[in-house]
């Protein structure tokens, strides 16, 4: 594509050759002639300077004082927001493979199943009884597809995916290689003979453009639904548990677990190793820090930014973390003062009795 024709897809304006052809996106670092990257900071105008790339995208009001100086050779187009226009850029520069519809004679396909037209079904692909899929969907090689399931348009089901009976897609749906939709939930009752599987009988319902990281695993319902908002994401290695309801444009990183009956609202951000006790609600908006820890039932407020175990505002947790840092030195503290009450207990008891008050 033409500079002039990327710069109209992100909304930017051009400084140089418009006419520049551009194949790829890359690093600064990385570009050669015919790519595309981007500059965010100024701290990054130094690699800048040196990269072979054909164009940059800068920040707006920056282009024609970069060009002046004399020391860019690229095209700019200078925009609200580089990484973004990067970003968007790259998903037409770089589209996902789309294979034509065809049905690998290995796949195992149940009469019954309804499959629309261009779809592609793999080798090893099995699609159970009653499953509709729908058009341009994408079903990658061992998937599995139990009975029941529906699946919208333009879905990518990555290899060795399995989709257990009755869970529902949207379209755009993306799961990469190994997620798990539809298992039981972790859900017992005990008796004096041992644990009863309390019933796993709901389903889970993933909406339009939410893209689930490898190997993450989401359970059905124990009796109603488990439920993932429209243009969520979730990054490997994920756990959602039964009955959790996570809103929409939420983002959730790597081995995050998430416990039964969890409330995730709309455009919260949850960062890696989070745990969530079951009840738990984070209100719309809110930032968790990696490695946080959510008792069960705990709530944490609409737009609140928390870290630590067990979560606090993030002010709070810097000053805490501040005073662990200097716990061994606190304590070396408190043991020099304990021996110099020590000491001085022990001279009072030698000291020999001065008398009644006002006696000199």
């Amino acid at each position: 594509m033409t500079v002039a024709e990327l710069a109209a897809l992100a909304g930017g304006r051009v400084v140089g050759d418009a006419q520049v052809l551009i194949g790829r996106v890359a690093s600064l670092e990385g570009a050669e002639a015919g790519a595309i990257s981007f500059v965010e900071e100024g701290k990054f105008l130094e690699g800048a300077r040196a990269s072979r790339a054909s164009c940059l995208l800068v920040p707006e009001g920056t282009g024609e004082s970069m060009v002046a100086a004399g020391e860019f050779a690229a095209t700019l187009i200078e925009v609200a927001r580089p990484k973004l226009a990067f970003a968007l850029i790259a998903e037409v520069l770089h589209a996902p493979l789309r294979r034509a519809g065809a049905i690998h004679p290995t796949a195992v396909v149940a009469e019954s199943a309804r499959v629309e037209e261009d779809v592609f079904i793999g080798a090893g692909v099995c699609v159970g009884e009653r499953v509709r899929i729908g058009r341009g969907t994408q079903v990658l090689a061992g998937a599995v597809v139990e009975d029941g399931v529906e699946v919208g348009a333009a879905c990518v089901l990555h290899p060795n995916v399995v989709l257990y009976g009755g869970v529902r897609l949207g379209s755009g749906v993306v799961l990469h290689a190994g997620v798990v939709v539809g298992a039981d939930g972790f859900g017992y009752v005990r008796d004096a003979a041992g644990y009863h599987k309390f019933p796993q009988v709901g389903t889970v319902v993933i909406e339009d453009d939410v893209e689930i990281g490898a190997n993450s695993c989401v359970d059905r319902g124990a009796l109603g639904e488990t439920r993932i908002g429209r243009g969520t994401k979730l990054d490997n290695l994920v756990h959602v548990g039964h009955n959790v309801e996570i809103g929409e444009r939420v983002v959730i990183a790597a081995q995050t677990g998430i416990s039964g009956s969890t409330v995730i609202e709309s455009d919260a951000v949850i960062g890696g190793q989070v745990g969530m006790g079951d009840h738990a609600r984070v209100q719309a908006g809110a930032i968790v820090g990696s490695k946080a820890g959510i008792l069960p039932g705990k709530i944490v407020r609409a737009g609140a930014v928390v870290w630590g175990v067990p979560v606090r505002p993030l002010d709070e947790y810097k000053r805490l973390n501040a005073h662990f840092g200097r716990l061994p030195q606190m304590r070396a503290e408190l043991d020099e003062l304990k021996r110099q009450v020590r000491e001085l207990t022990a001279r009072l008891a030698e000291t020999p009795d001065a008398g009644e008050p006002g006696e000199k």
